[in-house]
């Protein structure tokens, strides 16, 4: 009698562990998109549908949810962080992806940016903007841990969609940010994961929307085949070639749009010529 109580009772535990099992491959991963323009897909028409964090979530069939907003700073993205409806993803979150840092600059008298740095080649500022990015940062992920502290994190690191004179002090701006996040990453060893966009996109202007700004359709497939590598790389996927649900459809900007900056780019061009020709002589 009690080897056949023994038996029931394995096999009961048996059912029990192979139905916890099935359970838990029923689940799916879930995907947090969080960020600025660039991770809300401001580059297409048909940004819900065709956005990289999209792509991500239907090439390994994540449980997605983006909550990016255009404009948004990191100073913005520590204010979110409290929204009752992001709080209850985050708990819930595996695999977080952030965008955030390029406003920080962009919106931050650009004019005076540029000025500096292509004028007078003096990069103060922007190493003040880089600082507090760092600062914010660290309260981004602070914010993350304790609401979830066992969601991956991953950092992406920002590019530069610019030609001709502006390229120059987008660059440095650029350069700023992604030596905050690499320092962020040094001093805070597996609190993040950085995801290299900035070097993936490149400098090939196909990557990136009419609006100078954002990635295209190309750019965004270009970033979540980024993005996957290294979820593959951290055994959370299982593709590294993205599975296009939807075809992005990049959105169309009047050139008289981003002809302001690339005048202002050649004009600050220009001064900085004479500016250098007077510091020469005097």
């Amino acid at each position: 009698m009690k080897k056949i109580t023994a038996i029931i009772l394995s096999l009961a535990m048996l059912f029990c562990s192979l139905s916890v099992v099935a359970f838990a491959q029923d689940e799916k991963p879930f995907y947090l998109v969080l960020g600025d323009s660039i991770a809300y897909g401001s580059g297409l028409a048909n940004s819900k549908a065709a956005c990289y964090g999209k792509i991500v979530a239907d090439t390994n069939g994540y449980e997605y949810v983006n909550h990016s907003v255009p404009g948004h700073t990191t100073a913005n993205l520590i204010s979110r962080l409290s929204n009752e409806t992001v709080i209850a993803d985050l708990e819930k979150a595996d695999i977080i992806s952030i965008s955030i840092g390029g406003n920080d600059f962009l919106l931050n008298n650009l004019i005076g940016l540029m000025f500096d740095s292509i004028v007078k080649n003096d990069h103060t500022q922007y190493d003040a903007i880089a600082d507090n990015v760092y600062v914010n940062l660290g309260k981004i992920v602070d914010i993350i841990n304790e609401n979830n502290e066992d969601a991956v994190i991953l950092m992406q690191t920002l590019y530069n969609p610019q030609s001709g004179y502006l390229r120059a002090p987008y660059q440095a701006g650029a350069d700023r940010i992604n030596a905050a996040i690499a320092r962020y990453n040094e001093e805070n060893p597996g609190e993040i994961v950085i995801v290299d966009v900035g070097t993936a996109l490149g400098d090939d202007l196909e990557n990136f929307a009419s609006d100078e700004i954002h990635p295209s359709t190309k750019g965004n497939e270009i970033i979540a085949k980024e993005v996957l590598a290294k979820l593959y790389e951290l055994e959370l996927g299982e593709s590294t070639e993205p599975v296009i649900a939807e075809k992005g459809v990049d959105i169309q900007v009047p050139a008289i749009m981003t002809m302001m900056l690339d005048v202002y780019g050649y004009f600050f061009h220009v001064l900085s010529l004479v500016y250098d020709f007077f510091a020469s002589v005097f």
